[in-house]
């Protein structure tokens, strides 16, 4: 099969959307895009697990593989949950979780919003405190459905939206104040009443300084 954008989203949509990076990809897209053009192998998900790997097997006409024990082992679902009295609201967690299933605020507790957590793992590593426990229910939750996917997919890709939107406000703020600081640079040049020429050396390299900021920000807006 060739790696054609409809195939890409038909494996896309067998994946599981927990955004785990487990299979050694940035995502489940990722994932999707080195299936199809042959970089990947189907056994590489362990949230997928082993009918995940029997779908894929399907659709890429690919003989079916056990897991990968490489990339961890399929296991029952489990959730996020933060430990209230150690959690210093330091936000590590919100911005490593790729489904936003965790809010709060900066010095508040944070809360993971356990229907839409992924159990991906990915906010454990970065808590500086260690105060959020994978947690398996004495009682099994429910299977993983692909409506369950589906929705993960549509939290993941709003938040990849707002990242790249926020970057972009936030490059041109940086622009906006590199100018203003260049416009200051340039009075101060143009009032001088006794030329210096050490000054007017120094305020120069200010000005190339500030004006290659100013370039790179908007080379970097230009690449969104």
């Amino acid at each position: 099969m060739s790696a054609t954008p409809a195939l890409i989203d038909r494996i896309d949509a067998l994946l599981p959307q927990t955004q785990c990076t487990k299979c050694g990809y940035a995502g489940c897209r990722p994932y999707a895009e080195a299936l199809a053009d042959g970089r990947a192998e189907i056994n590489q998900c362990p949230p997928g697990g082993a009918a995940g790997i029997a779908a894929l097997a399907q659709l890429l006409e690919r003989a079916p593989l056990p897991l990968n024990p490489q990339h961890g082992q399929e296991a029952p679902r489990r959730f996020a949950r933060i430990i209230e009295a150690r959690c210093i609201g330091c936000t590590l967690c919100i911005q490593a979780c790729p489904v936003d299933a965790i809010i709060g605020a900066p010095k508040q507790m944070h809360v993971v919003l356990e229907d839409l957590c992924t159990g991906c793992d990915l906010c454990v590593p970065p808590c500086p405190v260690d105060c959020i426990d994978m947690i398996a229910p004495q009682a099994p939750l429910p299977d993983w459905t692909r409506t369950d996917a589906d929705a993960a997919r549509l939290r993941y890709q709003a938040r990849q939206k707002r990242q790249q939107r926020e970057a972009i406000e936030q490059q041109a703020r940086l622009a906006e104040k590199a100018a203003q600081k260049l416009a200051g640079l340039e009075q101060e040049i143009a009032t001088q009443v006794a030329p210096d020429a050490a000054l007017n050396l120094a305020l120069k390299r200010k000005r190339a300084i500030v004006q290659a900021a100013i370039a790179r920000a908007q080379q970097r807006q230009g690449m969104k």
